[in-house]
C-alpha cells in the first residue's frame, strides 16, 4: 500500500487538547470488521463486549518528564533538550533531541535548573539528534528524581498548548509502572480502576506487558512505498505470566484483546513458530501496515490516529483498510475526538 491511501482531512476543532473529564467516559466506536457494522458507546461500556476467559493485554510502561529546558554554557542561549533513550546508566549517557540544534556542538556544556544538572554533549548523531551525558554523581534513583523535578510532562506537538499540572497524572495510565517512555500508550489512557474491577468481576484478565514508546512511534512516514519505512527500535518485555494466560485464552478460541498499538507490536513481536505468544526481552522495529495476518489478538482497543502515521496504518492492518478508513470519516461526521487526549475505537 502507499502512504497516500492513509490520507485524510482531519478537522482542526477535532484534535483533543485536553482529556475527557473522567477517563472511562470518552467516546467509544466499535468496529465489526467481518461485517463493517459501527457503533457508537461510551468508552466504560467496552465491558459489555468482553466474557468470562477473555483476555487483555495492557501496556504499563510508564512515562517519565522527557522535556528538559536548560542554557548553554557561557551564551545562556535557551536549549530544549528532549531525552529519547539511555545509553548508559552508570554513565548517564543519553541520546536526546536538541532544539535549536545549530547552537549545540560537540563538547558544550548545558545547565538546567539553577545548575543542579550538567551535561555535556560528546557526539551528533542525526541533525538534530546528540549524545550527551550528564555530570551527575548520585544513584540511578537519584538521578531520575532530578529529572522528575526538573522535566516537563512530553506531550506531543500536536497539542498545541502549554504543558499544564494535571498532565503529569493524565499523560499516564492508572497502571503504569515500569519508567522508560516518551509517550503515554494512549488507549490505556480510557481505564479506571472501577473499568478494571468490572472486567475483573466478569472473568476477564487485564495482563501486562512493556514496550517503552519512543518518538520514532509518531515520525512521520517520508516515503511513498510503505516497504521502505524503517521504524525505530523500541524495548519491550512480555512476562512468562502474560504468554501464559494469553495462549491459554487462544487455546480455549476466546477473545484476545490488545489495549492499544504498541501492545500489539510487543505481542506481534513474540510469536512462536506454533502462532502462540513466547516470553521475550530486547527491541523491536516491526512495521505493521495492510496487509498483515496477525497472529494473537483478535480484538484491538485504539484512540483516533493522526493522518498517513503508522499508528493508523496498524489499525488498518488489523480492522481492514476500507472499514477503518470508512470508520474514520464517520468519527468525523460524529465529531469524535482525535489523537493522544481523544476517544476510542473497538476494533473486533
Amino acid at each position: 500500500m502507499k502512504l497516500s491511501e492513509f490520507k485524510f482531512d482531519l478537522p482542526a476543532g477535532l484534535l483533543a487538547l485536553y482529556p475527557a473529564e473522567n477517563r472511562d467516559e470518552s467516546r467509544l466506536l466499535v468496529l465489526h470488521r467481518n461485517t463493517g457494522q459501527i457503533e457508537h458507546r461510551i468508552f466504560k461500556d467496552v465491558v459489555e463486549y468482553f466474557n468470562d476467559g477473555d483476555v487483555m493485554v495492557s501496556n504499563n510502561t510508564k512515562v517519565f518528564p522527557a522535556r528538559l529546558y536548560g542554557n548553554k554554557e557561557k551564551t545562556g542561549a535557551k536549549i530544549e533538550v528532549f531525552l529519547l533513550r539511555e545509553l548508559n546508566r552508570e554513565m548517564h549517557l543519553w541520546d536526546v533531541l536538541v532544539d535549536p540544534a545549530r547552537k549545540i556542538r560537540v563538547g558544550n556544556k548545558l545547565y538546567f535548573g539553577d545548575g543542579e544538572l550538567v551535561a555535556e554533549v560528546i557526539d551528533n548523531t542525526t541533525s538534530r539528534g546528540r549524545t550527551i551525558r550528564f555530570l551527575f554523581d548520585g544513584s540511578h534513583e537519584e538521578f531520575y528524581k532530578m529529572i522528575d523535578s526538573l522535566g516537563e510532562t512530553p506531550l506531543p506537538r500536536e497539542i498545541t498548548r502549554d504543558v499544564e499540572p494535571e498532565d503529569r497524572d493524565r499523560f499516564q495510565t492508572i497502571y503504569a509502572e515500569h519508567t522508560g517512555a516518551v509517550s503515554a500508550p494512549t488507549a490505556g489512557l480510557h481505564f479506571t480502576p472501577h473499568l478494571l474491577k468490572r472486567l475483573d468481576l466478569k472473568g476477564v484478565s487485564v495482563n501486562p506487558i512493556t514496550l517503552h514508546v519512543g518518538l520514532g512511534t509518531f515520525r512521520p512516514v517520508d516515503v511513498e512505498d510503505l516497504t521502505k519505512h524503517k521504524m525505530d527500535s523500541e524495548n519491550f518485555k512480555v512476562p512468562e505470566k502474560t504468554a501464559v494466560k494469553v495462549n491459554e485464552a487462544l487455546d480455549n478460541k476466546r477473545r484476545v484483546c490488545a489495549i492499544g498499538t504498541t501492545s500489539m507490536r510487543a505481542l506481534e513481536s513474540s510469536v512462536s513458530a506454533n502462532n502462540r505468544l513466547k516470553p521475550t526481552e530486547g527491541w523491536t522495529d516491526k512495521f505493521i501496515f495492510p496487509p498483515y495476518d496477525f497472529k494473537i489478538c483478535n480484538a484491538l482497543i485504539t484512540n483516533f490516529h493522526m493522518p498517513e502515521s503508522t499508528l493508523l496504518m496498524m489499525a488498518c492492518a488489523f480492522g481492514g483498510f476500507e472499514n477503518v478508513m470508512k470508520a474514520y470519516q464517520v468519527a468525523i461526521e460524529e465529531k469524535y475526538r482525535f489523537f493522544t487526549y481523544g476517544d476510542a475505537m473497538l476494533i473486533i
